[in-house]
């Protein structure tokens, strides 16, 4: 009895090792060439016509595009650091570093405590201690009050850059 049950066993396993062997051979099998008919078959009507049909198409979408209308570049992007005269509305606390007595506490205040209509409006900041006052009035000609942007404005006090 043991012996025919591992004369079945013999015989299985070696079924499964022609199995395994039969599928490897018809996966390296060369496979009969099928055609199919589609829209894009370019054998059809030749690689000639289908790409320039394609070319075509892409001008056409391309020509339809409506131009963006984003703003590319900040109008007052001089204001925000980069010059003489800055913004007290917009530009962030590290533009008032070129003025000695401004940074930290004196700027920290005009950018937290805008926006401003106009520069006079920096000295109605609630308190506003004497050398701070002092330290406006010194480079009051230095500063401009623009419009708010709220592109600018989210940054005023920290625009993670550090040293």
């Amino acid at each position: 009895l043991i012996t025919s049950q591992i004369k079945n066993r013999n015989i299985k396993m070696k079924l499964a090792i022609l199995a395994v062997l039969a599928s490897t051979a018809a996966a390296f099998a060369p496979q009969a060439a099928t055609t199919t008919s589609t829209a894009l078959n370019a054998e059809i009507a030749g690689r000639r016509e289908f790409f320039g049909a394609a070319a075509a198409a892409v001008v056409g979408v391309a020509a339809a595009a409506a131009p963006a209308n984003a703003v590319i570049d900040y109008e007052n992007i001089e204001y925000l650091g980069g010059s003489n005269i800055v913004d007290v509305n917009n530009a962030n606390v590290r533009a008032y570093l070129k003025m000695p007595g401004m940074y930290p506490s004196a700027a920290g205040k005009i950018v937290s405590n805008g926006p401003y209509s106009s520069v006079s409006d920096i000295y109605k900041i609630k308190g506003l201690s004497e050398g701070e006052a002092a330290a406006f009035k010194k480079y009051e000609t230095r500063f401009v009050a623009k419009t708010p942007s709220p592109d600018f404005v989210i940054d005023r006090i920290n625009n993670g850059l550090y040293r």
